[in-house]
């Protein structure tokens, strides 16, 4: 079983103007959609659509309207009842290509809310399942949050996943000695905060083919006890390190939609090779694959196996 952890899931809401987004000016709106959000559902949502058992856990009311996109998706999931409705996360797709994002914080968990939500992912959770930690922490959680889990789920014999940024990623990076994931899903910028330096640099090595500065960040965090390491790198494609090897593979040319749950998408694609038992350079292209299908997919829109085009031949042991 792969079960997903969304600590701070959304509504999101996808505009596209059609045209520009000029700032101070007004707009009309030529398209609006409504999806189920979350860095977690996200996974959850290409999992099972790959057909493999999944169930994604979540803090949300019992009446709120994202359990409803849920049922309508038909995704597995259980719910931790809490008391302040689920945030909006609005996107603003405007030309030339370009993703705008505005994320409400979500609201504040009390301690009740935080005890509760922990006790149901470790009672669905048990020996030999695949636990994905994804996306920010909701106001209330404490910044060590995926410290604790990662280290409480192992002592129940799953497998963890972490993706995350900020605070909760540094907060994981410092604890790695005694709480590292079986697998880590940074992107450039993720990567560059671990590291003290600029992501943004090192997606523009990596585009030019000097990807020393990656592959040597991602073997370090394995050797440092983290199983896998796949870093997304947008444009310039992915990186993964394990087993103690790195393999690279540039992106599929694509014309971009939208960019928003590209990478949960590709931590998709990963969790689906590894369920598969398939070797890392395989999970490495099926993971680029669903990554790039959701680039070219309006709004936060997760793929379907048929959507997505896998070409190993990309890739490259470094």
């Amino acid at each position: 079983m792969i079960i997903t952890f969304t600590a701070n899931p959304s509504l999101d809401r996808t505009v596209d103007l059609g045209g520009p987004l000029v700032p101070g000016g007004v707009h009309r709106i030529g398209a609006d959609g409504l999806q189920p959000g979350g860095k977690g559902i996200n996974v959850a949502l290409g999992v099972h659509r790959a057909g493999l058992p999944v169930t994604a856990v979540l803090p949300a009311a019992p009446q709120d309207a994202l359990l409803e996109l849920l049922e309508v998706e038909g995704l597995p999931h259980r719910a931790s009842p809490v008391a302040g409705r689920v945030r909006t996360n609005l996107t603003v797709l405007s030309a030339p290509e370009t993703t705008t994002k505005l994320n409400e914080p979500g609201a504040t968990l009390d301690r009740a809310e935080v005890a509760a939500l922990e006790e149901l992912l470790l009672a669905v959770a048990g020996p030999g399942d695949s636990v994905m930690l994804s996306g920010s922490l909701a106001p209330g959680l404490p910044v060590d949050e995926y410290v604790r889990l990662v280290v409480a789920l192992r002592e129940r014999g799953a497998r963890v996943g972490v993706d995350t940024s900020d605070a909760p990623l540094a907060a994981l990076a410092a604890a790695l000695d005694s709480a590292a994931p079986d697998f880590l899903k940074p992107n450039a910028e993720e990567l560059g905060q671990i590291l003290g330096t600029d992501g943004a640099a090192l997606e523009a090595e990596a585009a030019d083919r000097h990807l020393e500065p990656v592959a040597k960040a991602a073997l370090d965090l394995h050797r440092r006890g983290v199983g896998a390491v796949l870093v997304t790198l947008g444009g310039a494609g992915g990186l993964l390190a394990t087993e103690g090897a790195a393999w690279y593979s540039p992106s599929a040319p694509v014309e971009v939609v939208s960019t928003v749950g590209a990478g949960d998408s590709a931590t998709a694609g990963y969790l689906i090779a590894r369920a598969l038992e398939e070797e890392p350079p395989l999970r490495l292209a099926r993971s680029l694959a669903y990554g790039t299908a959701a680039v070219g997919l309006p709004g936060t829109t997760i793929p379907r196996p048929d959507q997505v085009r896998i070409d190993a031949s990309r890739v490259v042991r470094l």
